[in-house]
């Protein structure tokens, strides 16, 4: 995946009253795909949205919908969230015993499948499902809610598991924390995909959600380049 950059705003951090023109503006402003949450104050503090709310604005946008399920456990809600419009669905390896039957249920649903993990879980956890995967998930915060900082010692585990991924086809996104501050480090730890809530839906209009886009691809090409 190397050379090229994916920003995936999270609607977490989107005005909630008016999610679907949200979207529509952060698609017409330069995002590549569109972050979805996931959350069941259970897995994480925090309680979000389900299957109808996904498919209600998946009208909003023709970019790939990246659903995070923060939730456990995850199997039960797999095939509704691919029937609402799913593109990519991620489950974390601490969400259940059985990560490799996940990974597959989300294959045979005809969607890409990611893996996230935690900042307190060491990457050897996903090293026997690297070729079930088409993403891998870095939590740069602890999970639960938008608005931390990015946890340095994070830099050190995505390039560890780049290296592990290889030429293997997998990309590697990271989500908390990032910013204009942040991307470049994270790009050149290994990075190709950037989860931005807050960074990118600061300002609270369409032409601030374009130049907080801008500002992250500006700050991590000196990244990519290299």
């Amino acid at each position: 995946m190397a050379g090229s950059l994916i920003i995936a705003p999270s609607i977490l951090s989107a005005d909630l009253a008016r999610l679907g023109e949200e979207v529509r503006s952060a698609d017409e402003e330069g995002a590549d795909w569109i972050h979805i949450d996931i959350m069941d104050g259970h897995f994480v503090p925090n309680l979000t949205w389900g299957p109808p709310v996904v498919a209600a604005i998946r009208a909003s946008s023709a970019k790939t919908f990246d659903v995070h399920l923060m939730i456990a456990p995850a199997d039960p809600y797999l095939e509704a969230f691919a029937a609402a419009g799913a593109d990519v669905i991620t489950v974390h390896v601490e969400a259940g015993p059985h990560i490799d039957r996940s990974l597959q249920a989300i294959k045979t649903l005809g969607k890409k499948a990611g893996v996230a993990l935690n900042p307190g879980t060491h990457e050897s956890a996903i090293a026997h499902v690297l070729d079930r995967v088409d993403l891998i998930l870095v939590m740069t915060v602890n999970p639960g809610f938008g608005g931390q900082s990015f946890i340095p010692q994070s830099l050190s585990k995505i390039s560890r598991i780049r290296q592990m991924i290889g030429n293997r086809p997998i990309h590697l996104e990271v989500d908390g924390g990032i910013t204009a501050a942040t991307a470049g480090a994270a790009v050149k730890a290994g990075a190709d995909v950037l989860v931005a809530g807050s960074a990118v839906f600061a300002g609270g209009k369409s032409a601030d959600y374009g130049r907080n886009i801008r500002a992250l691809r500006q700050a991590a090409i000196p990244a990519v380049v290299a």
